[in-house]
């Protein structure tokens, strides 16, 4: 099937429900995990997608988020640490009517794979990145992980970590992914709002997941996972839409050169010198801003932070051997006796 025929039909396709997308397999993450939200979430929405369960590949590495293949109903690889990205590159470089989704953590994917990560967004990779951000390494009992904070004591920090923290959403943009957002695994209707814009995207979609690991790093993210505070350490991202936040709607953005500042202002009456979000625009720049701001002097951004096209790999790779094949020789041979060779005595 080729990719033209992967057609993407919000509320038109088969009579799908969750239920074809859970499979038999008992979930064994720990009570309380943000994984069980995640997880539920990408169930009820694949059957708004149209896509059959047979034309959905799930990819993982290592670690408790890369147990996700086995509880989708679909066909799934769990491969090796770190490596989920090239398998799920290859997979979809050979298979394009195949729609491909890759599973990982902040360990797994910035880590050890943080090299394989960025080159498949680079090369803009048409796969469905989930990449769930705990701060922790959990599976493995709860050491520093890439995006640890200064001075966290952990089983590998005992004095507290030295290392500065990687910031995905600046990884996937300096990477050239042309789809980057946010969402927290507490709001499961924008997670949902968030992972549905992903699924519907040509090209490398990356969704940083904050995700809540209550044995080895609970409340990471409480100050903008709660529902009572959210509103105020939290903006909302919405393409041509100021930024504006806080529980009455009475505070907002604006740049003061490339600095962020926050304005505030009365309810319903915001200033017209708000930063309006732009995430079609094609250079990076503001993006990167925005990912810069965090708690405590700014709202957590969540939503899309960049949603441009740009040719697909695979699309590139068969142009070029549709081309190779009008100019090169058919004969094996030829080739492999071409003036490229020589002989040995």
């Amino acid at each position: 099937m080729a990719e033209e025929n992967l057609e993407i039909l919000p509320g038109h396709g088969p009579m799908l429900t969750r239920k074809d997308f859970v499979s038999d397999q008992m979930v064994r993450w720990c009570p309380g995990c943000g994984d069980f939200a995640i997880l539920a979430t990408v169930q009820k929405l694949l059957p708004t997608i149209g896509i059959p369960p047979e034309k959905y590949v799930f990819v993982s590495g290592i670690g408790c988020s890369s147990r996700f293949p086995y509880y989708m109903n679909t066909f799934g690889f769990h491969s090796i640490h770190g490596r989920a990205p090239t398998f799920a590159t290859g997979l979809k470089c050979m298979r394009p009517d195949l729609q491909v989704w890759l599973v990982t953590g902040d360990g797994d994917g910035l880590s050890i794979g943080g090299n394989h990560l960025i080159h498949a967004l680079r090369r803009n990779v048409d796969i469905k990145i989930l990449l769930f951000n705990n701060k922790i390494y959990g599976l493995t009992k709860g050491q520093a992980s890439p995006t640890s904070e200064l001075g966290k004591k952990t089983k590998s920090t005992p004095y507290g970590s030295v290392d500065f923290p990687i910031n995905p959403i600046n990884i996937a943009l300096a990477s050239e992914a042309t789809f980057v957002a946010r969402a927290v695994d507490t709001d499961l209707t924008f997670l949902a709002e968030v992972l549905g814009q992903a699924a519907r995207h040509k090209g490398s979609a990356f969704i940083e997941i904050f995700q809540n690991c209550i044995v080895f790093n609970d409340g990471a993210f409480a100050d903008v996972s709660d529902k009572a505070q959210r509103d105020d350490t939290t903006v909302t991202l919405r393409h041509g839409q100021p930024l504006i936040f806080g529980k009455d709607k009475n505070k907002g953005i604006r740049l003061k050169g490339f600095t962020p500042e926050i304005v505030d202002f009365e309810a319903g009456k915001p200033p017209a010198d708000l930063l309006v979000h732009d995430e079609k625009t094609p250079s990076p720049a503001l993006a990167h801003i925005l990912a810069h701001m965090d708690r405590p002097n700014f709202p957590v951004p969540q939503g899309v932070f960049r949603s441009i096209e740009r040719p697909v790999l695979h699309d590139l790779i068969d142009a070029q051997v549709n081309e190779a094949k009008k100019t090169s020789p058919a004969d094996l041979q030829k080739l492999l006796k071409g003036s490229e060779t020589w002989t040995v005595v």
